[in-house]
């Protein structure tokens, strides 16, 4: 399948994502506060860009397809932001612009789902979703002490948002590709997965520009 041949090209990032020491503090509840709140607002601005890759996803697509998008830009907007409002209300989180990591990121997602094909955009999408997914299971089984840190992990860690996922892992999975459109939708897949890895690097390291925006 297309998605086991996505998942075991980046055996690399995804170990390199679970022994960061962003994740692995969270979980022991020592992560500093301020590179948790760095976090929160650079992914609350990282989601509105998101859904819009989504939006794109949802008109390009199959009409049954498109339907799985419409309903996760729906989630995003309603559920996740609700869980980013409230980390933003109870710990007093300021609005920030966009750092280096997120702009690159969200511009590569942005990019791909407008001017490349539809599975190339689903491709790119996917480990948001998928890596997210894989993450919240595995420091479920750990817990945090810290009140904030676990809630954040139980989103991710529940049923509800793995069965979008999985959705998105079918309609990866429905694709009929010629070997070099594969390559393209791994390549992308892989792209973003390293993305995700600096995107947790960079709240841990409180990224900004060198210079003033």
């Amino acid at each position: 399948m297309l998605t086991e041949e996505m998942w075991n090209s980046i055996s690399d990032v995804y170990s390199a994502i679970m022994s960061h020491p962003f994740l692995r503090e969270l979980v022991e509840g020592t992560l500093q506060e301020e590179k948790f709140k760095y976090y929160i607002a650079q992914d609350y601005l990282y989601l509105k860009e998101f859904s819009r890759a989504l939006s794109v996803l949802s008109a390009k697509a199959p009409e049954d397809q498109g339907a799985v998008f419409a309903e996760h830009v729906t989630h995003v907007m309603n559920v996740e932001r609700e869980l980013h409002q409230y980390f933003i209300s109870k710990l007093d989180i300021k609005t920030v612009p966009p750092s280096p990591t997120n702009l690159l990121y969200t511009s590569f997602l942005l990019s791909t789902v407008y001017s490349r094909p539809y599975h190339e955009g689903v491709s790119a999408v996917l480990p948001c979703y998928w890596i997210y997914m894989e993450v919240g299971k595995e420091l479920k089984k750990r817990g945090s002490p810290k009140e904030e840190y676990q809630r954040w992990i139980d989103t991710y860690g529940g049923e509800e948002y793995e069965r979008g996922v999985r959705q998105v892992l079918e309609i990866a999975n429905s694709f009929k590709l010629a070997d070099e459109e594969k390559k393209e939708a791994i390549k992308k897949f892989r792209l973003a997965s390293i993305m995700e890895y600096m995107f947790w690097d960079s709240a841990y390291k409180l990224e900004g520009f060198p210079f003033s925006i």
